[in-house]
């Protein structure tokens, strides 16, 4: 297969596949390859080995296929992390189908914009699930729709009925659609090759090998759930499915499936963290080797307690979006500060630029924009208007995150566009002080932000979760503690709030417009 931007630097790997031309070409080579290694398995210790995806996602793909599905159609699925779902994922790449995944927290706005947008002509969900009526959802939104629920019979038919799998490496495969949150989600096209070299990548820098066991904690609508698959069908990892991290199993699942790779957000490493506090006297995770991380920004002291706390070499982080999934990534032989306080070094083959105000390239440790082109690029937006604002003249995709590279060429971002208080015109980090907040003894997270102020433009404001059984940090106690921290003057926050719990997204995000919203009246 031939990419646009061909991959660097990936070192062959005696147990890994190549890459192939599709999803279902690279479930076809793994149960060749290795049919009785696993694959997956869930909280209830199903299990799903390389021989039987290929089998079981066969028959499905035939029972689709008797549905009515056919190559290019677009079938939107909202479905929680289950074997079933993975399933549905290489049953639909089989049929040549354009799918559409769609994280489980999406309501009737959002369900009704995408499925229009995207002209879905089926759309797939549970048919009640964490008290919610999807099949009421789904068939409210489309003209078809299809229900598929956990341990319940999937469509079936003898896959004899399926025409010959025609790969083609460049077709639209994946319509992934970003979580819109102050307005419509963006739909974003990817091919199967884009998909897979940011997997590549990853699976280079992790060092993954069949060996491993990788939990999937988080929503595998997300790009990263399909990153994952990927991972496995092309490492011969097993992939741990967890249907909900809130469920107090959870960990005792991880421990129990010999957890190597314990990703994959902040949030999750919180958890973990806190976990293995609950109980120090026993390792939470006895071989755990690395925690790979992605999505949200990591406060450096996090990475050091793991290390310290629950072992391994600490959080392994990936900076990527869904329209360029990995821009960079720490590798698990980086030196364990470069691990706390970078995103590791350019994905191989990426070309990664950071520009001034001016749009010029800005040399070592000087914050600019930074914009990407290379392998993981995505084809465009379903709504071609936007890339007019996504691309520049030269094919760089606009990230719209500010940042760096240090003098040995490794990523540090600093904020978001949008992320960046300006306060008396001056320009203050969201992210600097979250770092540094985040240290304090009696804080368990942070999110800074800014809000409207009639004097200053725009306030600091930090909205902290503090550890449990502990008196709340005051407001005299935190700027104390930041003036300490040697924070200049003109960046001490002039707001604090206290919340037992930040607001997060299903990938881990703080939902920083509801704080705002709630703070800024």
């Amino acid at each position: 297969m031939r990419l646009p931007f061909a991959p660097v630097g990936i070192t062959a790997h005696p147990g890994r596949l190549e890459s192939g031309s599709s999803f279902w070409d690279l479930v076809a080579r793994a149960a060749t390859a290795r049919p009785e290694g696993v694959l997956a398995v869930d909280e209830h210790d199903r299990v799903l080995t390389f021989a039987d995806y290929a089998n079981r996602a066969e028959r499905l793909a035939a029972g689709l296929h008797v549905h009515g599905v056919r190559p290019g159609d677009v079938v939107s699925w909202m479905l929680p992390t289950w074997i079933e779902t993975a399933l549905l994922i290489a049953a639909l790449d089989r049929l040549g189908a354009i799918q559409n995944p769609m994280l489980p927290i999406y309501r009737e706005r959002e369900v009704g914009f995408i499925t229009k947008q995207a002209a879905t002509t089926l759309m797939i969900t549970p048919s009640v699930w964490r008290g919610y009526d999807y099949a009421a959802l789904a068939r409210g939104a489309v003209a078809d729709a299809l229900i598929i629920d956990r341990d319940a019979p999937l469509p079936d038919a003898d896959p004899a009925v399926l025409p010959p799998f025609a790969a083609d490496a460049d077709r639209v495969a994946w319509l992934f659609y970003t979580s819109g949150t102050t307005a419509d989600p963006k739909g974003v096209k990817h091919r199967h090759g884009p998909v897979t070299a940011a997997t590549l990548s990853m699976s280079h820098r992790m060092k993954i090998t069949a060996d491993d066991r990788a939990a999937l904690v988080f929503p595998i609508a997300h790009i990263g759930g399909v990153n994952w698959l990927m991972a496995g069908l092309l490492n011969g990892c097993t992939v741990i499915l967890i249907e909900s991290f809130a469920d107090p199993t959870t960990m005792g699942t991880l421990r129990r499936h010999g957890l190597t790779l314990a990703g994959v957000t902040t949030a999750f490493h919180l958890a973990y963290l806190a976990a293995q506090r609950a109980n120090p006297e026993e390792r939470l995770f006895p071989d755990v080797r690395a925690y790979p991380g992605g999505a949200a920004p990591k406060p450096p002291q996090l990475h050091y307690d793991l290390v310290d706390e629950v072992g391994g070499v600490g959080i392994v982080a990936g900076f990527g979006l869904t329209e360029y999934p990995m821009c960079g990534m720490a590798a698990v032989w980086d030196h364990t500060d470069k691990l706390a306080h970078t995103e590791g070094r350019p994905s191989d083959g990426t070309e990664f630029w950071v520009l001034d105000e001016n749009g010029r390239r800005v040399g070592p440790n000087i914050d600019g924009e930074i914009r990407v082109r290379g392998p993981h690029l995505f084809v465009g937006y379903v709504d071609p208007a936007l890339d007019v604002d996504g691309f520049d003249e030269l094919g760089f995709f606009r990230t719209g995150d500010i940042g760096h590279l240090d003098e040995d060429g490794y990523v540090v971002i600093t904020g978001r566009l949008k992320d960046v208080i300006n306060r008396k015109g001056e320009n203050i980090s969201a992210k600097e002080i979250e770092d540094l907040v985040y240290t304090h003894p009696k804080v368990v997270d942070v999110a800074v932000i800014g809000l409207p102020d009639a004097d200053a433009g725009e306030r600091v404001c930090v909205v902290v979760a503090c550890a449990p059984g502990v008196e709340p940090l005051t407001f005299d106690e935190m700027r104390a503690y930041l003036v300490e921290q040697k924070l200049i003057t003109r960046k001490l926050p002039q707001q604090l709030e206290i919340i037992p719990e930040l607001p997060r997204n299903a990938a881990g995000k703080v939902q920083k417009h509801a704080l705002r919203e709630r703070y800024g009246r």
